[in-house]
């Protein structure tokens, strides 16, 4: 796959206290598309960080009701991926590529 496949599949790394709690464990958590399996994901996370990927677990957080300007609207679905990365591979999301 091209590098822009790869960032079609992988949009963003996902910073929260959970996401920082698994990378202690060697696990990195993106946002990906909804349609990515994960064999996609982990041969795009191969080939954009030059790591050697063990896992890949994904889940799917659905959107909540909100109220925008007063009227009722739904935020959208979002599809997040933990990456388990081998012994002595890392990424450090906070650099950026």
């Amino acid at each position: 796959m091209s590098k822009i496949e790869n960032y079609d599949v992988i949009r963003k790394p996902i910073i929260t206290e959970k996401a920082t709690m698994a990378s202690e464990h060697g696990a990195v958590v993106f946002e990906v598309a909804m349609d990515a399996a994960k064999p996609q994901i982990k041969a795009a996370v191969e080939d954009l960080f030059n790591v050697k990927v063990k896992a890949v677990n994904t889940s799917i957080t659905k959107g909540k009701a909100k109220r925008f300007r007063g009227r009722p609207g739904r935020r959208r679905d979002v599809k997040k991926a933990y990456v388990m990365l081998e012994e002595g591979n890392t990424i450090d999301v906070s650099t950026g590529l």
